[in-house]
């Protein structure tokens, strides 16, 4: 299942912080500025999220705390097969040319993808 883009964002405040009550996430994603949702629609995100699966809630404390319950590395993966085969026709270069079209990378992100390229360069052949 993929997340939505909300669940996401909640998912990144867990796996960056860790375990963490309602209100720890609902001021990591900063909606107490008037333009984003209420403590209250964060809570009910969290509630339909461990109901899906996403994230566990333990209920000991009279905070409950939502951890994390799917790896950040494969829900990216997830989302990433996902965007490739549905807006890039399975084109693993043309998702590359375009988010760095966007976006340029940095020095160490060009080194990492040259070091990407060579290792399937050489199981090539």
């Amino acid at each position: 299942m993929i997340p939505t883009e909300s669940e996401l964002a909640i998912l990144a405040v867990l796996w960056k912080r860790g375990p963490s009550t309602v209100r720890d996430v609902h001021d990591a994603l900063g909606r107490e500025d008037g333009k984003g949702a209420g403590y209250t629609t964060t809570l009910k995100q969290l509630q339909v999220m461990a109901t899906k699966g996403l994230v566990s809630r333990d209920e000991r404390s009279r905070s409950h705390v939502y951890a994390a319950r799917v790896a950040e590395s494969r829900t990216k993966r997830q989302v990433v097969r996902e965007l490739l085969e549905r807006v890039f026709g399975g084109s693993s270069a043309e998702l590359a040319v375009h988010a760095l079209s966007l976006k340029p990378a940095s020095k160490d992100e060009l080194q990492a993808l040259r070091e990407l390229l060579d290792t399937q360069d050489k199981e090539r052949k």
